[in-house]
Formats: C-alpha cells, sequence, structure tokens
C-alpha cells in the first residue's frame, strides 16, 4: 500500500575464517523457527583487518540483531564494542556482538556464550546425576581464548585448581593470571607432568583445534584417567577424536563438543530473537531441543 513502510528483515551471521564447516547456521535456523522469529542468520568470511567494516556495517544497515564470533574474530571485535559484559572484559575475547537498537541509536553489547556453552556441557557429562565438581581439580589443554573461557566456566562450577597443559608456560601468562584473579589455584605444566598424575583430575578440557591433540594422546595417556571423568574436546569435527577414543578406551567418559556448541548458541539465539525469559520460561529448554535435534546430539534439558 502506497505510503507504507516495511520493517527491515531481521539478520544475523556467524562470522570467522575458515566458516564454510560451521554448523551455527543450522542450529539459528532450528531455533527461530521454534521461536516464530523471522531472523535469516548467515554466515560471513572475515579476518580481523576486517573487523572495523563489519562493525559500520552492524551500526549502518538496518535489520541486524548480531553476530557469532568464532576465530579470528574473538579477541578483534572487543575493542568496537559500545558495552562489553564483565565476563568479556576480564576474558579479552568474545563469540557474541549483541546488536540493540532499542533507544533510536545502535549499540554494539559484546558477550561470551562459551562459557555458558563449557559448564552446560560439563554439567551434563557428570559421571552421575547430582555429582558436584566444587573443590575438584581440571586439566585445560591449551591456554588460548577458549582456555581463558574454561577457567571462567571452572570458576563457575566451583572447580578448586586447575593445571593449563602447555609446552610454553610463558604462553599462559595470560590465563594464569585469570585464574588468579577469579580465586583459582593455577599452574602451568607440561603434557607429560598432565599425564603422570592424569588420575587425580576430576575434569579434563581440551579447547585445542582438530586434530592438535593427536600427538599428545600417548604422553596424556601415561596413567589412566580417573574412572569416569569427563573429557569435554570442544573440536568437535572429526568426532570421536582420537584423544576422544583413547579417553574412553582407558576408562574415562569423552564429551562431545558438540554440546559445548549447542549450549553456547542457545544463548546467542535467544539474546538475537530478543527473548524475554521471564515472561517465556520454557524458550530456552525448547531452543536447546530443537537445536540438538539439528546437529544430531542428543537432548539435554535448558
Amino acid at each position: 500500500m502506497s505510503g507504507e513502510t516495511s520493517r527491515p528483515a531481521a539478520r544475523a551471521a556467524v562470522i570467522g575464517n575458515p566458516i564454510g564447516h560451521s554448523k551455527s547456521p543450522r542450529l539459528h535456523a532450528a531455533a527461530y523457527t521454534a521461536l516464530g522469529a523471522p531472523i535469516d542468520y548467515g554466515a560471513l568470511e572475515a579476518d580481523p583487518e576486517d573487523a572495523a567494516a563489519l562493525v559500520e556495517r552492524l551500526r549502518t544497515e538496518p535489520g541486524w540483531r548480531g553476530l557469532s564470533c568464532t576465530m579470528p574474530m574473538k579477541a578483534a571485535m572487543v575493542p568496537f564494542m559500545d558495552e562489553a559484559s564483565d565476563r568479556v572484559r576480564r576474558l579479552g575475547v568474545l563469540n557474541t556482538v549483541v546488536v540493540d537498537d532499542s533507544g533510536g541509536s545502535v549499540r554494539l553489547l559484546g558477550e561470551n556464550t562459551d562459557v555458558d556453552g563449557i559448564v552446560r556441557a560439563l554439567e551434563a557429562g557428570r559421571p552421575r546425576s547430582g555429582d558436584s565438581f566444587a573443590g575438584g581439580r581440571l586439566a585445560i589443554l591449551g591456554a588460548g581464548g577458549t582456555a581463558a573461557a574454561a577457567v571462567e566456566a571452572a570458576a563457575l562450577l566451583g572447580i578448586a585448581h586447575v593445571d593449563l597443559v602447555v609446552r610454553n608456560a610463558g604462553r599462559a601468562s595470560g590465563t594464569v593470571a585469570l585464574a588468579e584473579e577469579l580465586g583459582l589455584a593455577v599452574r602451568a605444566v607440561d603434557a607429560p607432568a598432565a599425564g603422570a598424575a592424569l588420575g587425580e583430575y576430576d575434569v579434563v578440557i581440551s579447547t585445542l583445534p582438530p586434530r592438535a591433540a593427536d600427538p599428545l594422546v600417548d604422553v596424556l595417556l601415561a596413567t589412566a584417567p580417573r574412572p569416569g571423568a569427563p573429557l569435554l574436546d570442544v573440536a568437535y569435527d572429526p568426532w570421536p577424536s582420537r584423544l576422544a577414543d583413547a579417553w574412553e578406551d582407558a576408562g574415562g567418559r569423552a564429551v562431545d563438543g558438540l554440546d559445548m556448541l549447542v549450549h553456547q548458541a542457545v544463548e546467542q539465539a535467544l539474546r538475537f530473537a530478543r527473548v524475554d525469559l521471564l515472561s517465556d520460561p520454557s524458550a530456552r529448554e525448547v531452543v536447546t531441543n530443537v537445536m540438538c535435534d539439528a546437529v544430531g546430539t542428543p537432548r539435554r534439558r535448558g
């Protein structure tokens, strides 16, 4: 009808490089269908030098709801945020940019839902329902951005001690400082030292890229893990990884990185769709279940 103006189509995207393998478009599409939210979710290849141009698009192109940020964009986008959560300020990395245009101007809000993904994946991977990680000991393979999220998750789970398993202790200094800030006992160790004490860990998280943990398997599993102890391998493709297979063969329990991927994406989708959980408390469970179905992983309660 003449004179009518239509609201711009809502959209969001995952950004990073490489991006062709990403399961995020499938996950988010399932969520928005279930929520009845008409959001077009795509994928954009991006490197750190593209961050300023991406931010300009978010500020000037109508309809943007947010970005899901993968490597190498997790640190690159932080300086461009109008507001960053306390979590992002501590970690120095984000995985979520929320576009807020509710006040008549565009504000970009940075969040890190990787922490939520790790917490919920580990809670689902506990040997027995009701078990607690409180006071426990965690080993984290790696010391990058995802390792920082794992340290934050450890604090939320009540874990008391973290070992960062790295080849060069100097490269872990920032993550060590974060753990100390959060009140955790922490040290940097190499893979042989972690392998010699493997039975002392209540949980292990590998934050290494796909196949990067393969050369460490024999050294790390020099001794047996605690029976039933969960290993979360965030590198979900290929799955099971060599590390996950060896962990289960040795008596531990491997937690698929897809669980983390789903749970971090749930929090993003709820934000991009602007769901009010107070008025729709079942939305998280609904979104969690349809996302699990979308990638063929067992359903988890939100």
